[in-house]
């Protein structure tokens, strides 16, 4: 394993713990404005917010040939990117929980590997079925109310699909990122994510001003933070950490969105629930750790 120094893991923390308490500005911002108004207008804020960074990082200019490739990606990722930010938003709404919200987003990193055996035949270990099994297991738990059974409402249905969403988008990344820009293709794809986000706030709500306005601090965090500033982080870091160590990192948002609720005292997570969410963490965690047999010399 690549070891990845002091520094860097600190950037990969503070990474996820911005990601993490994005779910808290999520919650509170659908609470000022509609779902479609909070994604259309943090995205918006979220792309301009990357684009200096685009031009530091990535400078120069791309050929006739990349530039075709990543319209054509950055429209089809995009548009993957508005669903599943719109599928979490609207189960945010319903839920009106940030731990929930973090843990059920976080499956698609154990649904990721599941997927592309399914439809690559990608060769699967044992510990990703094992982090499913942990993983279904810690959802049960975690929709169980004590004295009223098992509820799995509307929220956590449209979180579980928007975790499918999340799960096609990085796959979609990966297969067609692998010749782009990584830059570019993620400032393209939220160019195209917001021109959705932006038509659906003025299709399907009324947006106002004094709307905005008031859920400023929630769009404006999770427009420049959670966008901007934890993108650029990841960029900086991923450099030079283990690629599996910065994976199970960044799976903590889940557990910061949840210590992100309590904090705020917007979650009502029972005791049995936030036993559902130690399973789920320890699924995806186990999700991307590799077994290592032991060989017949008794060595690793």
């Amino acid at each position: 394993m690549k070891k990845t120094s002091t520094f860097t893991t600190l950037l990969l923390f503070l990474t996820a713990i911005i990601w993490g308490f994005a779910f808290v500005a999520q919650v509170d911002g659908v609470t000022r404005v509609g779902s479609f108004t909070m994604n259309g207008v943090r995205f918006a804020i979220g792309t301009i917010s990357l684009l200096p960074v685009v031009l530091i990082f990535e400078k120069g200019r791309t050929d006739r040939e990349n530039r075709r490739r990543l319209i054509l990606s950055s429209l089809l990722t995009g548009t993957v990117l508005f669903c599943a930010s719109t599928f979490q938003q609207l189960g945010i709404q319903y839920t009106g929980s940030a731990g929930i919200a973090g843990f059920i987003t976080g499956l698609y990193t154990v649904l990721i590997p599941i997927s592309c055996f399914l439809l690559f035949r990608q060769r699967t270990g044992l510990n990703v079925w094992l982090g499913a099994i942990f993983a279904v297991g810690g959802l049960t738990l975690l929709c169980f109310r004590p004295g009223e059974g098992f509820s799995f409402g509307a929220g956590e249905l449209l979180l579980l699909i928007g975790a499918f969403f999340w799960t096609a988008h990085v796959i979609l990344i990966d297969r067609l990122g692998k010749t782009l820009r990584p830059l570019h293709f993620s400032w393209g794809q939220f160019v195209v994510c917001t021109a959705w986000g932006l038509l659906s706030m003025f299709l399907f709500e009324e947006p106002t001003l004094v709307g905005v306005w008031n859920a400023k601090w929630a769009i404006l965090y999770c427009g420049v933070l959670s966008v901007g500033v934890a993108y650029t982080l990841q960029v900086i870091a991923q450099r030079k950490a283990d690629p599996t160590f910065a994976a199970i990192v960044f799976s903590t948002e889940s557990v910061f969105s949840a210590i992100g609720g309590v904090l705020f005292g917007i979650d009502r997570i029972s005791w049995i629930g936030y036993v559902g969410c130690g399973l789920i963490f320890a699924g995806i965690v186990i999700s991307q750790v590799k077994l290592q047999r032991k060989k017949k010399n008794g060595a690793l």
